[in-house]
């Protein structure tokens, strides 16, 4: 919560503040714009040439002054010449003309040596001149070695940046932080647990899971939806309201949206139409139900059908929805999809149906196809019985079966052993008109809680713990108590955290993990 009111103040008011910034400067005369890397690379060329032009501006001198020294240092070697020549000349001209011949000096020179003090011509003096003529070359030679070499002339440069900084340097006055970018809207929305339910007639609504409180075996519930006598609960999920809630219908049409997008109501509201919020066509329902944080290469899809095919693909193949959905699988004539479950490499996958068979086999029996494909036989059923449920097997823990009639049972996953995906499978429920036909399958752990869902729109939300764990091929026991008319649809499993904190659902017919699972 605190981050998205700081969202909300960096977003809304000028708390925080951002300009852009137009990197335009003159390249050789014409202007450019560049990136920082561009800039740092025409500074260090533009160092490099003052280096250049420094260099041989000091060579130059150097030169120039070795040969008024060269001159000199003729003139001291020829001293009583020098003086003779100058004696016997009229004037400064005809000196100069005459040392020039006489020695072959340049005119700078000549110059030089007529306006030489004779205090130069002392011992002392002379030995000064020839040191200095000594330096100069020693001079000349350095600067010609760093105009031939660019790696000296390189070193000279971080030579005289790191003495910048080791004179002016101080602590950085700014911060350097990870840019932010654009707030996204989820940036804004607190993250929380959302019970979502979609009714038989497509309206869909999200309520805070904290709304339903916990109640004992054989309550009777808060009215969850107030609807229409023809209308009743399908589906019932939660989700964090960052995830995606991928909408596969029972056509096999996929379509997508965040769940935050899903419209907020009350308890006892109807919700809004699905076809509102997302392009899902007059003749479709919504068979599944996942929440997706990423898209990732680590985790598949499994998909069951009615008629009991199932379907392996890659979680990734269906990052990309378009607006208008896309196919998730090819439903045969006469069938539908009924589940889609996420599944990873150690997983078992166990297939319930309307009369009360089971099957469980290895998710790797199932070989994994692309998107647009039809799957392959999960379980071979008898006349007039279709498939109910599917559990995609991920840790330590029970089978709950559920009757329409409000009957249920929790049997050991021990009970239920491997077979060859295909067999017609074993006994899961004992079938009576008391019980009535088998609505859900799911699995549980006795720290686990459930809400359970009825055609009228009541839920129960109701300790797994409260459901005894009794033998494979048994009725069970009454779960809860219905009204004349109603019965169970639905069945979702709430799973509280060891630390006490949310509460999340993997029920209805998504069980992909949300965000806290993850």
């Amino acid at each position: 919560i605190p981050n998205v009111v700081l969202n909300q103040l960096y977003k809304h008011t000028s708390m925080q503040s951002t300009f852009g910034v137009i990197m335009l400067a003159l390249d050789k005369g014409a202007p450019k714009i560049m990136n920082l890397k561009q800039v740092l690379e025409r500074y260090i060329e533009h160092r490099h040439e003052i280096i250049v032009r420094r260099t041989q501006f000091d060579l130059d001198a150097a030169q120039a002054r070795e040969h008024i020294l060269e001159g000199l240092k003729i003139a001291v070697d020829h001293i009583d010449e020098v003086i003779k020549i100058i004696r016997g000349s009229e004037d400064t001209p005809q000196a100069d003309a005459r040392l020039r011949k006489r020695f072959g000096l340049s005119e700078k020179q000549s110059d030089a040596i007529l306006n030489m003090r004779l205090a130069k011509l002392t011992g002392l003096e002379i030995d000064k001149l020839e040191a200095e003529l000594k330096e100069v070359r020693a001079t000349i030679k350095d600067l010609r070695a760093i105009l031939a070499s660019r790696p000296k002339r390189m070193s000279i440069l971080k030579q005289e940046m790191a003495e910048v900084v080791e004179q002016f340097g101080d602590d950085r006055r700014t911060e350097i932080v990870a840019d932010q970018g654009e707030f996204t809207v989820e940036d804004l929305i607190a993250e929380e647990d959302m019970v979502i339910t979609i009714s038989h007639t497509g309206y869909i609504k999200r309520i805070p899971v904290t709304t339903y409180k916990r109640q004992r075996r054989g309550g009777r519930g808060l009215n969850g939806a107030d609807l229409k006598a023809d209308d009743w609960v399908e589906h019932l999920f939660i989700a964090s309201t960052h995830d995606y809630l991928l909408f596969f219908t029972n056509t096999g049409q996929l379509y997508w949206l965040k769940v935050h997008e899903v419209p907020q109501a009350g308890r006892a509201a109807r919700g809004k139409p699905v076809v509102n919020c997302i392009a899902i066509k007059p003749t479709e329902q919504v068979a599944a139900l996942v929440p997706v944080r990423e898209f990732g290469d680590d985790k598949c899809l499994i998909f069951a059908t009615r008629q009991g095919t199932v379907k392996k693909t890659l979680l990734s193949a269906y990052s990309n929805v378009r607006t208008n959905g896309i196919c998730a699988i090819n439903i045969d004539e006469g069938d539908e999809l009924i589940d889609v479950q996420v599944c990873d490499q150690n997983s078992d996958i166990v297939l319930a149906t309307r009369d009360g068979m089971s099957i469980r086999f290895h998710h790797g029996d199932v070989r994994e196809m692309g998107r647009a494909t039809t799957g392959v036989k999960g379980i071979e059923l008898e006349k007039g019985d279709e498939v109910i449920g599917m559990v995609v097997v991920r840790r330590d823990a029970t089978l709950l079966v559920v009757s329409e009639k409000g009957f249920g049972k929790r049997s050991e996953l021990t009970d239920y052993r491997v077979q060859r995906r295909g067999g017609k499978g074993i006994i899961t429920l004992k079938k009576t008109d008391k019980t009535g036909p088998i609505v859900a399958l799911k699995e549980v752990i006795p720290d686990d809680e459930l809400m359970m869902i009825t055609r009228q729109g009541v839920i129960i939300r109701l300790p797994v713990d409260g459901i005894r764990v009794i033998g494979r091929n048994t009725q069970g026991v009454k779960v809860m108590n219905l009204d004349a008319g109603d019965a169970v649809v639905d069945v979702a499993r709430v799973v509280k955290e060891d630390e006490g904190g949310a509460e999340e659902v993997a029920g209805g017919d998504a069980v992909a993990p949300s965000a806290a699972e993850e």
